[in-house]
């Protein structure tokens, strides 16, 4: 990987969505909506409190989670598509 976060800042790689419906019908690309579920590919270290005692992230890479819609921003590494965010646009791990 040639990008490492920094601070507490994650990169996350987009899941795929489902391309039909419960009821079969298959959705065209224009009309899907960008899914808010990833795959956390890397980690900064975290945070520093004023005192610059460290904050350690609470995800870690492989980790799937949960973030907001408009969250992040989209970066091209190597090709890919992926997102970079703050830790605390994620509202939570997946299990």
């Amino acid at each position: 990987m040639a990008l490492k976060p920094l601070h507490d800042r994650v990169l996350v790689r987009r899941t795929e969505s489902e391309e039909k419906t419960s009821g079969g019908l298959i959705i065209p690309e224009s009309a899907k909506e960008k899914p808010s579920e990833g795959v956390v590919v890397s980690t900064g270290e975290g945070a520093r409190k004023d005192s610059g005692e460290l904050i350690s992230m609470a995800v870690s890479a492989g980790d799937k989670i949960l973030f907001g819609k408009w969250s992040g921003t989209e970066v091209q590494v190597d090709g890919e598509e992926l997102l970079m965010m703050k830790e605390s646009d994620i509202m939570g791990i997946i299990e």
